[in-house]
């Protein structure tokens, strides 16, 4: 009659059986927490390089201080002055590699501000690299609009498009490596009679 109810060879299956499916639940439980694990891992990666570059787009910012322009003999200006500086909380920020977009009544230029166009000057610095490492650095960027007669100063020079009149506007973007944009509007006195320099 015991023999009956209990079969050891049936519950040694059982065992063997329900042992299997467990191991093969426990691998595959495996198999799924490492593929979370690396995608967690991925994910956490982007995110950061995501967040790090976003920071970087809103804070990497230049800070345009104020702008001048050269008024010539013939009553226009030929070229306009601006001083930078970097904003609060950015990085270290490198001129050479800034672009910049200007746009007046009568051009639109776009390009770098080591190109030829443009002339970088210190006026307060840390380094000679044309990088503003601190918010006490300050830099002298000159736009050559014009010059008199056609000719550049400088045999290798651009000219970005022809001189500003009285009353005349100037758009100017500047976009840093990180790709923080600096957008001013620049406006030009109504009167340039007996004026070497003006204020824009």
């Amino acid at each position: 009659m015991f023999s009956k109810l209990f079969n050891n060879e049936d519950r040694g299956q059982v065992g063997i059986g329900t042992l299997i499916v467990f191991i093969a639940m426990v691998l595959v439980a495996a198999i799924a927490a490492g593929v979370l694990i690396n995608t967690a891992g991925l994910l956490q990666t982007q995110a950061e390089a995501t967040g790090e570059e976003s920071t970087e787009q809103v804070s990497d910012r230049i800070n345009i201080q104020s702008a001048t322009g050269n008024v010539t003999d013939s009553g226009d200006i030929d070229q306009f002055n601006l001083t930078l500086t970097k904003s609060a909380g950015a990085g270290d920020i490198q001129l050479n590699e800034t672009s910049y977009q200007i746009v007046t009544d009568g051009a639109v230029k776009t390009g770098v501000l080591s190109g030829n166009a443009t002339v970088i000057g210190a006026i307060t610095s840390e380094t000679p690299d044309n990088v503003i490492t601190d918010r006490s650095d300050r830099y002298e960027v000159q736009f050559n609009i014009s010059t008199v007669g056609g000719a550049p100063t400088y045999p290798d020079q651009e000219i970005i498009g022809t001189a500003l009149q009285g009353g005349e506007s100037v758009r100017v973007t500047l976009t840093t490596a990180a790709g923080a944009s600096t957008v001013a509007e620049l406006r030009v006195p109504d009167s340039l009679v007996d004026k070497s320099a003006v204020s824009l």
